[in-house]
């Protein structure tokens, strides 16, 4: 499969499956959403049909579950597992502390609520996502619908006061009307440019009125495999400091990568 894998894709692949790696029987496992956790699905679906791997996923958006469901991956709520063993998703950007933003899928508030009803988060992403400093991609703030531009508004003038390069915010759309959430809620962009301090920054978002989350995953992620195109991973340990590095040898797959 590797020959038919895009550079970019591979580096998702790869870090993919390293993650699932770290599944064992029994588990009960958060689905991350987006591009890069589609691969986690696809790559743990691939481990309960071939190995007879039993898990239960809660995943954190419809589309997360819609796939999982077509995999063969028991789905059930987080009411219903209560609490998790591990949950794997992407981001957009991560620190030398392994602090994120999240939020482009437009998952970030049932992302969060997973990742910290968990024992241990693991982000699996690609090398291009790790920065110096958090704020190059913009920080989504998921906000609800009555009086957004007001909400909007607030969020500008408290950027006035923190540790930010830029402060303009853009209502997120989808074509012609803006982003829905699976909350109902919208989601609003703050280009920030640089973060100087992630962790002011996410308690003071969230005491603006109207917001209802911000996608500053801040001392949540414990681990970061990073994917890279020649099928190199890298794993990043906050707990025990482990950097390491492995090739992940992958042969020809069948038809649950077929799509992709």
């Amino acid at each position: 499969m590797s020959e038919t894998l895009s550079p970019i894709d591979t580096a998702k692949f790869v870090a993919a499956k390293r993650a699932v790696e770290f599944v064992e029987d029994g588990m009960k496992l958060g689905l991350g959403t987006g591009s890069t956790a589609a691969w986690m699905v696809r790559c743990l679906a691939e481990r309960v049909r071939d190995e007879g791997l039993k898990i239960v996923g809660v995943p954190t958006s419809t589309r997360t579950a819609e796939l999982a469901r077509s995999l063969g991956i028991k789905v059930i709520s987080l009411d219903e597992a209560k609490w998790l063993d591990l949950t794997i998703d992407g981001a957009d950007e991560f620190d030398a502390e392994l602090n994120l933003i999240k939020g482009g899928g437009g998952a970030l508030l049932q992302e969060k609520i997973v990742a910290t009803a968990s024992d241990q988060m693991i982000v699996i992403t690609d090398a291009a996502k790790e920065v110096e400093h958090l704020g190059a991609f913009p920080l989504p703030i998921e906000v609800i619908p009555f009086g957004w531009q007001t909400t909007k508004a607030l969020v500008e003038e408290t950027l006035g006061s923190m540790d930010v390069l830029g402060q303009s915010s853009t209502l997120r759309m989808n074509g012609d009307v803006p982003f829905i959430t699976d909350e109902g809620n919208h989601i609003v962009d703050l280009h920030l440019q640089r973060i100087g301090n992630a962790r002011q920054l996410a308690l003071v978002l969230n005491q603006v009125p109207g917001v209802v989350e911000n996608g500053l995953f801040i001392d949540i992620c414990d681990k970061v495999i990073i994917g890279h195109g020649d099928g190199r991973v890298q794993t990043k340990d906050i707990i025990t400091g482990e950097d390491s590095e492995r090739m992940i040898e992958f042969a020809e797959s069948d038809n649950i990568f077929a799509d992709l």
